[in-house]
Order: C-alpha cells, then sequence, then structure tokens
C-alpha cells in the first residue's frame, strides 16, 4: 500500500535547536551584506518601454516561459541534491532542515532587492535583472519540491529498502530503480504547484522598482503589470488570454502526459477502474519516432549504468548514522571561518538594527498581529472548500480528467494581474481594502492546499475503497474512518505551504500601487513593500527578520506537532 507521505522522519519533538539559531543567525547575515551591497547600487535605472500592443504578445510570453523553465530546472536540481543529503546523511540534516525551514520563510519579494541590487553591483544591469528574476521564480518554485523529494526518501516502504540492499544496489542504480520511480507521483503533482506558484510571482519578477531603480523586463508578467497601471481593460484581457493559453498548452502536452506516465509508479494491489489517460501520451506512445529515441536512450542509459558501476560497486545502503566521529582539523577550521563570518554579519545586522525606531518596532509588532489575522482568516476559507472540491477531484478520474486544465489554469493566472479590478469592486464594500487583502492572500494560497488534497485522494488504495463499499458504510462513516484520516498528512502538507504562501502575498495584498494610486493597510507585508519602495533598508532588514521569525515559530511549534501526530496516528504500511 501507498505510504501516507509526511515530511519529517520519526523524531522526538524539539520546538528549535542550535542549528536554528545559527541558521537564522546566517540568513540575517546574508541580508545585511546583500544590503550592503545594494547601498552600492546604481542611484537610478530606466527600465525598457513594454508595448501593450498584442502583436508582441507572443514574444513576451516566450521570454517568461524560458524564465520559467530555467527556475524550474534550477528548482529540480537543487531539489535531489539537497533533499538526498537532507534524508540520508544525519549530520547534514542537522543544518539543512533547518536552513529549509527558514528559507522557506523568508518572505520572496522582500528578498528580490537584495538580491537584485547585489547583482547590479557586479553584473551588467540586463543580466543582474534576468538573473534576479530566475531567482525570485525559483524561490516560489523550490521548496515544495524539495519537502515531496525529501519525504519520498525517509517514507520508502521497508520492504523495498530491504530488495535494494539484498541486491547490493549503489547510490546510482538504487536511486534510479527505488527513490526516483517511488517519489515520481509526488514530484509531478508538486512540479504542476511549482508552475502555478512561479505564474503568481511573474509579474513581480518582471517588473520592479526601487527608488528610482526602474529593472523592468520584457514578458507576461510586466506586460500585464504595465497594462493595470494604465488601466487598460483589453491589453489585461488579451495578457490573460495569453497567459491561459499558455497554461492550457502545457497542461496538455506537458502535465497531463506526465500524470498519466507516473501513474506507473503508484504501490497498488488492485488496477484502478479508470486511470488516467493522455491524448498526447498515447499519440507519444504509438510513435515509431519516440520509440527509436527511446531505444537509443536506453542504450546510452545502459553505458551510463556500466560506468557507474566501474566507479562505484554494487553496496549496500548506508543507513544513517547517530555516532560521533573523531575531531576533523579541516572541518573545524571551515567551521570557525564560517561562524567567524555569521558573527560579524550579525553583528553589523544589529547595527543596522539599531536605527529602527522605537514607532515602527510598534507599527512592525502591529503588523505581525494584523497579517496573522488574515492568514488565518484566509486558511480557514481556503480550507472550507478545497477539501470535499479535491476529493471529489482525486477519487473520480473522470471528474479529474476535465476539472483539471480548470484547476490548473485558475491556479496559474496571477491573481495580481486582476487585483486592481477586484480593489475597486471591494473598496466599497464593508471591510474594503482589508477584505480585498484576505481575497488576495487566498487567491494565492488556496491552490497549494486543493493539490496536496487532490495528490492524497487519488493515493488512497482502491482495496480500501472497496471494503468501504462493501462493508456498506454510509458517507459520514466512510469520510470519518478512511478519508479523512488518509487526507490529515496531505491536508497538513497544504495547510504549511498555503500559510506560507499567504505571509508572502500579503506584501503585495496590503500595499497596492496602480493608476497612480497608493492603498495601504496595516500589516507586515505592507511595511515590507513601503521599506522597498523608499529604499529603508534599515525598516526593510528589521520587518524581514519579524516574519521570518514568527513563521519559523508558528511551524515549529503548531505544525511540527500537527505532522508528528500524522505520523504517529494516520500513516499506512
Amino acid at each position: 500500500m501507498m505510504l501516507k507521505k509526511i515530511y519529517f522522519p520519526k523524531q522526538p519533538f524539539r520546538p528549535l535547536r542550535r542549528g536554528d539559531i545559527v541558521v537564522l543567525l546566517s540568513v540575517i547575515a546574508l541580508l545585511y551584506l546583500g544590503i550592503r551591497l545594494a547601498l552600492r547600487a546604481p542611484a537610478a535605472v530606466a527600465g525598457p518601454e513594454i508595448s501593450l500592443h498584442p502583436r508582441g504578445l507572443p514574444y513576451y510570453a516566450l521570454r517568461s516561459l524560458l524564465r520559467m523553465a530555467a527556475a524550474y530546472v534550477l528548482s529540480l536540481s537543487f531539489t535531489l541534491v539537497y533533499g538526498y543529503f537532507a534524508a540520508y546523511h544525519q549530520r547534514a540534516r542537522q543544518i539543512l532542515l533547518p536552513l529549509l525551514d527558514v528559507l522557506q520563510s523568508v518572505p520572496i519579494l522582500s528578498f528580490l532587492p537584495v538580491v537584485l541590487l547585489s547583482l547590479s553591483v557586479i553584473l551588467p544591469e540586463g543580466v543582474a535583472a534576468e538573473l534576479a528574476s530566475i531567482v525570485l521564480i525559483f524561490t516560489s518554485q523550490v521548496w515544495n519540491l524539495t519537502f515531496s523529494w525529501y519525504q519520498s526518501l525517509t517514507t520508502i516502504p521497508e520492504e523495498l529498502q530491504e530488495a535494494s540492499d539484498t541486491f547490493l544496489f549503489n547510490w546510482w542504480i538504487r536511486l534510479k530503480t527505488l527513490e526516483l520511480p517511488f517519489a515520481t507521483p509526488g514530484l509531478v503533482w508538486n512540479s504542476m504547484m511549482s508552475w502555478a506558484g512561479g505564474w503568481f510571482f511573474l509579474m513581480a519578477a518582471e517588473i520592479f522598482t526601487v527608488g528610482e531603480r526602474d529593472f523592468r523586463l520584457p514578458g507576461l508578467g510586466s506586460y500585464l503589470q504595465e497594462a493595470a497601471n494604465q488601466g487598460n481593460l483589453p491589453a489585461i484581457l488579451w495578457g490573460v488570454g495569453t497567459l491561459i493559453a499558455v497554461i492550457v498548452l502545457l497542461d496538455q502536452l506537458v502535465w497531463r502526459p506526465l500524470v498519466a506516465w507516473s501513474e506507473r509508479f503508484t504501490l497498488e494491489m488492485v488496477e484502478r477502474d479508470y486511470p488516467v489517460t493522455s491524448w498526447f501520451y498515447n499519440a507519444l506512445r504509438s510513435s515509431l519516432l519516440i520509440e527509436k529515441l527511446s531505444r537509443f536512450s536506453a542504450a546510452l542509459g545502459e553505458r551510463l549504468d556500466a560506468w557507474m558501476l566501474q566507479r562505484w560497486p554494487f553496496a549496500a545502503r548506508v543507513r544513517i548514522s547517530e555516532e560521533k566521529g573523531g575531531l576533523n582539523l579541516p572541518l573545524l577550521m571551515i567551521g570557525i571561518v564560517f561562524i567567524t563570518g555569521v558573527g560579524f554579519g550579525a553583528f553589523n545586522a544589529a547595527r543596522l538594527l539599531m536605527q529602527v525606531s522605537p514607532t515602527q518596532w510598534i507599527q512592525i509588532v502591529l503588523g505581525l498581529v494584523a497579517t496573522t489575522l488574515r492568514v488565518l482568516i484566509s486558511l480557514v476559507i481556503a480550507l472550507a472548500w478545497t477539501i470535499p472540491v479535491g476529493v471529489a477531484i482525486g477519487m473520480n478520474p473522470r471528474l479529474s480528467s476535465w476539472l483539471q486544465p480548470l484547476v490548473q489554469t485558475a491556479a496559474s493566472i496571477p491573481a495580481t494581474a486582476l487585483f486592481p479590478i477586484f480593489v475597486l469592486m471591494l473598496l466599497s464594500l464593508p471591510g474594503g481594502l482589508n477584505s480585498a487583502a484576505i481575497l488576495l492572500m487566498l487567491m494565492g494560497t488556496q491552490w497549494y492546499l486543493l493539490f496536496n488534497v487532490i495528490a492524497g485522494a487519488s493515493t488512497i488504495p482502491q482495496d480500501l475503497r472497496y471494503t468501504t463499499a462493501l462493508l456498506r458504510l454510509s458517507r459520514w462513516e466512510r469520510w470519518r474512518t478512511l478519508i479523512l484520516p488518509a487526507l490529515f498528512p496531505y491536508v497538513i502538507t497544504g495547510a504549511i505551504t498555503a500559510s506560507g504562501g499567504a505571509w508572502n502575498a500579503s506584501i503585495v495584498a496590503e500595499y497596492i500601487e496602480f493608476g497612480g494610486r497608493t492603498l495601504r493597510t496595516k500589516g507586515i507585508g505592507d511595511l515590507i513593500a513601503f521599506a522597498t519602495a523608499r529604499g529603508e533598508y534599515p525598516l526593510l532588514l528589521a520587518s524581514t527578520i519579524a516574519m521570518i521569525v514568527i513563521v519559523v515559530l508558528i511551524n515549529r511549534l503548531f505544525w511540527r506537532r500537527l505532522y508528528q501526530l500524522a505520523e504517529e496516528r494516520y500513516r499506512m504500511e
């Protein structure tokens, strides 16, 4: 049977460790270093003109698609290496997991100006803007992929691990025949979520201003942002229509075939009644050219396997050891240099924070409270509708065949492109901009929950569904005894990624500029966006650190306990 997917291996719960403090100080030091470099950036940068004529849309779409693809390749490469070391190396895990926890809590849009301005000091402006755009999209794609790969490696059934030990697989053969196939379904679904998250932040990645510095890149995101700023509704519709067309093509030509292909790697004791199908996947399988390419790649794969076996002979799996080794002088010297650098950066960051006034610290605290309430409200609303809809899609392949493209399209449309329209509609209603901010958070986070629920519902073993039918359980009993327990780990996974997305979305939801107007509502996202627009780096650093600390504390004190509960009570073997 399929193991329920969880992120963290079984271990005693401890809210914070020394590694967490070291990682947090390291991130603060890096932020300070980036801000120091940003202060040396050019005083003014003029961005290119963005034409709103529809004839330029194919070119803009291609540029955006290439940035998304580059960021995804970078994300997948990072995922495979980082997750592998975190899963199989105990000492590395003590640093890598806290680092991953902190990095995913860093607000993306406050991280961009540091990266962008730092790169502009050492690289030409166009190259710096392109790299910063890819880095921003990368940070919106990579974390859920890494968590998915890590949890797959730590939840491979023990009988499959023992079989690989019996045949003395080396690391390459085990990766190729066991680990990657087992993780493929989760990686495919999380890849779809990663692309949806990348599309959401596309506008911020392609059009960005810091004070008098205007960094803009030609692309769909900059086209939509320019159309929104000018209030050009026809241009907005042209841009959104082009984006939808690109998303639908990707769904039919990439994601749907991958979902159908990945079903061969699910662990089932009973064949599904209605397997996922794809017309493009079936066409590829029947193609003679693809067959010849498959034979050629298989021959290359055999040569690569032979070379890998010569380089790394068959060996039993190296199990994680808890034993402490002896003193390693080179590692000790590297550790001393690293700690010295972190201490120096943290000390100077503290000096920069001393420039933040008591009034601004009070604003930061009040902003944290306001944003926390909005995140909580958006999360409750998302849970209320994504669980029933996700179960309906995940447990009904016929319904999934036509709803999945719609969900993928809706999840990928940047809410920031349509947000000015919603703002104008909601400003006259009770709550005003507060309601509009919650709506934008909801539009940016609900899809993480929905995709996780769909993935969880689709992996409920078919034999257990047959058992509930044979026992003639009522609908409520089936939900109580099978569906909700099976979904629990996935719901927790979706909730933590959705809440992280809501914190990031607060930066664009609480501080809005369009049509020459600036609308603000109290919140930590508003302070980060305001400090970025004004170039007030001490306030930006203080607000960013405050958001990181509160998100990490919530993850450790609340979500980690729920993960432990999911592992102990809601895991199937």
